[in-house]
């Protein structure tokens, strides 16, 4: 099986899910201590953006054991990803339901969403079929660029990536 790459993908104008590693280290105060995972995604999210991607950026963050924790929320590598790609980076408040949708819906091309900790949800760890269509839902095709989570049944990674038709690897 060939592993295709972005660069084989149309992606001008539709919606790319990309599946980060952006689990990075945060100071008491809720900054980034260490933006090296960061910058490992750049490559792929602006080659996916600079073609008129609408970006849909998800990760886990920390260890949340499948419930909110105010500590863990996606917010401060937003800050950080807005910095580092010079364009401003939309968060929402959750990974799934009808608000994200909304938010989904209303992006421009070149537009780039970060959503909520994927791992807020216990389905995401457990790879729960229906959550892994509700986050395939947001999308038309899946870009994985979270190689140090790859190797994991979750369903951000296993199970999302069945259900959409047009995949590939990240840069």
């Amino acid at each position: 099986m060939s592993i295709r790459r972005i660069e084989e993908l149309d992606v001008k104008g539709r919606k790319v899910f990309c599946r980060l590693d952006l689990n990075v280290p945060l100071t008491e105060d809720r900054r980034v201590a260490d933006d090296t995972r960061i910058q490992a995604a750049l490559p792929t999210l602006e080659a996916l953006l600079e073609r008129g991607a609408k970006v849909i950026a998800a990760s886990h963050l920390g260890r949340p054991k499948g419930k909110f924790e105010e500590s863990l929320k996606m917010e401060p590598v937003g800050v950080r990803l807005a910095e580092l790609l010079n364009r401003d980076v939309i968060c929402t408040d959750d990974s799934v339901g009808d608000g994200v949708k909304k938010v989904v819906s209303d992006m421009r091309d070149g537009q780039i969403v970060l959503l909520e900790n994927l791992r807020f949800h216990p389905e995401e760890k457990k790879n729960d079929p229906d959550h892994a269509k509700r986050l395939a839902e947001l999308c038309e095709i899946y870009v994985n660029d979270a190689f140090g989570a790859a190797h994991r049944a979750h369903a951000s990674t296993e199970g999302l990536p069945r259900l959409v038709q047009e995949r590939a690897a990240g840069e």
